[in-house]
């Protein structure tokens, strides 16, 4: 990318900042989750909607006193235990091989991580089987503070509409939003555009004619027609896993 175009793309992304934050506020932050809480509830969260990932979540946090327990865990007790979040054969043998393979490496309080740049990071993370990109950018943002912003299905929608980007997944779509992203802004970014994405900007019949961003919007097929409030749409931000407030980076535990 040449040096004007990442100009551009920074100056938007601030503009863009600024008037979702005008709009929705900046997200309240509830100190730094333990990072293998985090990429666990985080894994729990594919596909599935917030309240029944939070059960799932603390389903898992009541039966065990610290994570390496799972190691002698049968994967059935696991898959049971987490089966509220749907897609319970996947997502128990993906914890199941990601506390057996911190294990093996010492490392269940996630501290190598923590000593390597963001894509390093990455790369590390979804070298386990079942992590990818969202997941692994989700433990950066929410349990280690880094200034990246993970793309889901909301923020990959709503950022080539706008037109800070212009890929056909997701994926690309983080890779190509986080070179160079503006210090600072990247929780309030990501989480105030998955409130776009869900309340305003949504995927059919979004109502462009009540955004916030709609003077500064590529999207060719606004809908300016339709509702004239929002429909206000909670959800739980990842930062809020660890209810317990506990983050000790020792041994894996809760």
């Amino acid at each position: 990318m040449q040096q004007s175009e990442t100009l551009m793309k920074s100056k938007k992304i601030k503009r863009v900042n600024a008037l979702l934050v005008k709009k929705f506020g900046i997200p309240k932050r509830n100190g730094l989750p333990n990072p293998l809480d985090l990429l666990i509830a985080t894994i729990l969260s594919q596909n599935t909607n917030d309240n029944n990932s939070y059960k799932a979540f603390q389903n898992l946090k009541s039966c065990y006193k610290s994570w390496d327990e799972l190691l002698d865990e049968k994967r059935s007790a696991i898959k049971s235990r987490i089966r509220i979040a749907g897609l319970a054969e996947q997502k128990s043998a993906a914890i199941k091989n990601l506390i057996t393979e911190l294990h093996k490496k010492n490392d269940l309080g996630l501290l190598s991580i923590k000593q390597l740049e963001n894509e390093q990071a990455i790369e590390q993370l979804t070298a386990h089987k079942g992590i990818g990109v969202k997941t692994a950018s989700c433990v950066l943002l929410f349990a280690l503070d880094r200034n990246v912003c993970p793309v889901d299905t909301h923020v990959h929608r709503t950022t080539n509409r706008i037109g800070i980007a212009k890929e056909k997944t997701p994926d690309k779509t983080f890779f190509a939003l986080n070179q160079n992203f503006p210090e600072g802004i990247a929780h309030s970014f990501h989480t105030n555009l998955i409130r776009l994405g869900r309340e305003i900007c949504k995927p059919t019949k979004p109502s462009c004619g009540i955004c916030p961003l709609l003077k500064v919007c590529d999207f060719q097929d606004k809908n300016l027609n339709g509702k004239t409030t929002g429909e206000k749409r909670e959800f739980m931000l990842l930062d809020n896993v660890d209810v317990k407030g506990e983050t000790s980076n020792v041994k894996g535990q809760m």
